[in-house]
């Protein structure tokens, strides 16, 4: 089964080097999913209504993400950049009640529209993995080190149910939140398996207006993540 999948190693660690330095070399990527696809091997139950495929290229992802976090190849500064992100869009969103848009994030930030969507350009990879971070920080353990591939639960645990179905409902309340446009993207992106450029050629925008929604829309799954937690 190794064997048979081992392009899915590949594609899916292309896809990711294509949004992060070149510092980081495929052949890095690469190790860390076949220890994912390994696991997914290892894990995996016929006996669920799942392709193997799916559930393998989901593991080899959330194996190579893990991994880049450790690596820690996020400048400080661009980290900060991603912070003062969410400090705006929080901010705002609480003091108007309502969904920030994002003329009113980038006045909080006091940056012109266009300086605010090249910051979201920028900080397009630490708001993937942030998301990721929320995800994984959802039992309040924030120390247990645990990624999300992790906590995936089973069946057979009646709390582990509980748990992942809470799980799904707060992630499908804050993509509700969305704009069109960002949960169109999020589609394209994540289910459809499209890139940046080719969901650009669908919605007849550039590649960089592409990379900025979908940020935009990280951030604000993150951050609204982020508040829902401090409200249980």
């Amino acid at each position: 089964m190794i064997v048979a999948h081992a392009d899915l190693v590949r594609s899916v660690a292309l896809r990711i080097s294509m949004r992060i330095p070149q510092s980081v070399s495929l052949d890095e990527l690469m190790s860390a999913g076949s220890l994912g696809l390994m696991d997914a091997v290892d894990k995996f139950d016929p006996e669920k209504d799942v392709k193997f495929r799916t559930y393998a290229q989901f593991r080899i992802k959330g194996a190579i993400l893990d991994e880049l976090r450790s690596l820690d190849w996020f400048s400080r500064s661009l980290r900060k950049k991603a912070q003062d992100v969410e400090k705006a869009l929080a901010g705002v969103e609480r003091a108007l009640g309502r969904p920030a848009e994002e003329s009113e994030v980038a006045e909080a930030m006091g940056l012109s529209l266009e300086a605010y969507q090249d910051v979201l350009a920028e900080i397009h990879s630490a708001a993937l993995l942030n998301l990721d971070a929320s995800i994984r920080g959802a039992d309040k353990d924030r120390d247990s080190g645990k990624s999300f591939q992790d906590q995936l639960t089973g069946p057979d645990n009646p709390e582990d149910r509980f748990a992942e179905e809470e799980m799904k409902a707060r992630m499908a309340k804050v993509i509700a939140g969305l704009s069109e446009k960002e949960q169109l993207v999020l589609s394209l992106y994540y289910f459809e398996d499209l890139t940046l450029k080719e969901i650009g050629e669908v919605l007849d925008r550039t590649e960089s207006r592409v990379c900025q929604i979908h940020s935009a829309a990280l951030v604000k799954m993150r951050t609204r993540l982020r508040g829902a937690e401090m409200d249980v």
